[in-house]
């Protein structure tokens, strides 16, 4: 089955020394860990700290009835447009990636790409994922894919591999999930009420009301807020209206979260009259008129009245900045979004981003925030921004946001890590998230904390800081938990 997947070498590669196989390799308890001191830091400091995960793509609803998967594939490839994008770069047929072949065939044509991927993060996440929580300690490929495939099916029997097992075994505290203003936020009740242990919060995703330039999308999302709130919408007030109404409504159910999706920031606005009254007119729904004018002027608007009512609610505002997303229509149609064809994108971030802050500064509604750069050129430009707001009292106020998406692997870490060290206050940072769907990424924390420890122990042994233990053991606790434990008032 495979070879009519992918073309590969026939050649198997050369079987690792039993003796030498968990010498620097990833099954080496010390990966990524290249100096003692580092050792030191990630064993005796990081290494069993709890998980506070305050981003990720999480269904509550399979946590709530702490589903049970039936195969690896499941759990591990159906909502993993990571792996997605790489198969389809080694001309796997979409029918083994999103199609309709079997779970076996699907896990099988991911075990034949995966020696390819060698230099690509996955190559570490997926090897990891598979060491932990299944214990896996040899290479993913087309001759061990069958033995590992049943292997991990048969520990997904066990209640130990449920939603809520798995979270457990990672030691996960705390998730952040991410909810559309629509959302019932049924299964989040059953949660609480069924009290795991573990602490999940919805967090309010609003991306789909500053899609305005998209009609029949808009119109159809309007209606959909209007049955969530209660309230019928004729005109911006009513909008503004009915999105309080589901802010109130998430801060009742636990909520202390804000997060977005944008290319860039919109400007800080307030709607003229003129288009108060364009906007009544487009929302009539057999009114075939143009576009709305200024799409940027709304969004803007919408999204500064949203953050003053963050701010009023004491949450923590996220903005994940700069995807070019759904580039390719086909798959987009034939899969939906998330399908794997997003990149990097080249906006303008800094003044559009500067302006919005130093509005809601201005007016004293400045919340916490959080923000997140997709481009590694504007790792130095986030950075700086975030110096510009900080005050209040509140320690490390604006947060630079993890190393995201593209850049959530070892050199985006480490870059992001060192822009904010040289341009900001690396003490106060309130760590990783998994930004994932699936619910074995917890492994990217542990890799993290592992390329932390390692950078910081580098640093120690080359005299750059202090040969003390105690002290930078408790810089890398905070980074890893303590910090975001506070900023969160968990």
């Amino acid at each position: 089955m495979s070879e009519n997947i992918i073309v590969m070498s026939s050649t198997l590669v050369s079987p690792i020394d039993p003796k030498n196989v968990f010498e620097k390799t990833i099954f080496n308890n010390d990966f990524l860990l290249h100096n003692q001191t580092a050792l030191l830091l990630f064993h005796d400091y990081a290494k069993d700290l709890p998980i506070i995960d305050y981003h990720n793509h999480l269904p509550p609803d399979q946590i709530a009835c702490n589903k049970k998967f039936t195969s690896i594939t499941e759990v591990w490839l159906q909502y993993d447009h990571y792996k997605w994008r790489a198969m389809r770069g080694l001309g796997v047929d979409e029918k083994y990636i999103t199609g309709q072949a079997t779970d076996e065939e699907k896990f099988m044509a991911w075990a034949t790409c995966f020696p390819e991927m060698v230099r690509n993060p996955l190559f570490h996440w997926s090897q990891m994922e598979l060491k932990k929580p299944f214990g896996i300690n040899e290479y993913l490929n087309k001759y061990s894919g069958p033995t590992i495939y049943k292997k991990c099916n048969e520990q997904l029997q066990h209640d130990s591999f449920s939603t809520q097992g798995i979270l457990h075994q990672f030691k996960v505290e705390m998730v952040g999930t991410t909810d559309d203003p629509c959302d019932d936020l049924v299964a989040h009740q059953k949660i609480r009420e069924d009290n795991i242990g573990i602490t999940v919060l919805p967090s309010f995703r609003p991306d789909k009301i500053f899609k305005i330039d998209n009609r029949n999308l808009f119109l159809l999302y309007v209606e959909k807020l209007e049955i969530a709130s209660g309230v019928k919408i004729h005109d911006i007030h009513s909008l503004l209206q009915a999105l309080e109404n589901r802010v109130n409504y998430f801060h009742d159910h636990g909520c202390r979260i804000a997060d977005h999706g944008l290319s860039s920031m919109p400007p800080p606005s307030t709607l003229s009259t003129a288009l108060e009254k364009e906007f009544e007119n487009y929302l009539i729904a057999d009114n075939s008129m143009l576009p709305f004018s200024q799409p940027d002027s709304f969004a803007g608007a919408v999204l500064m009245f949203l953050c003053s009512l963050y701010h009023k609610k004491g949450w923590v505002q996220q903005f994940h900045l700069g995807p070019l997303r759904d580039n390719n229509t086909r798959l987009l149609h034939l899969i939906g979004g998330d399908a794997g064809v997003d990149s990097i994108g080249d906006f303008s971030q800094a003044q559009s981003l500067s302006y919005f802050l130093n509005a809601l500064d201005e007016r004293g509604r400045l919340a916490k925030t959080i923000l997140y750069n997709i481009n590694p050129a504007d790792n130095e430009v986030f950075a700086t921004i975030c110096g510009n707001f900080n005050g209040d009292t509140i320690k490390g106020k604006i947060q630079y946001g993890s190393g995201w998406w593209f850049l959530d692997q070892k050199d985006g870490i480490e870059r992001q890590l060192n822009a904010l060290s040289y341009m900001g206050t690396l003490s106060t940072f309130v760590g990783m998230i998994t930004d994932s769907r699936s619910f074995l990424s917890y492994s990217r924390h542990e890799y993290f904390r592992r390329v932390l420890c390692n950078l910081i122990g580098d640093d120690m042994e080359k005299g750059l800081l202090p040969n003390d233990m105690k002290w930078m053991g408790t810089l890398v606790q905070n980074i890893c938990y303590y910090n975001a434990k506070a900023y969160f008032n968990l």
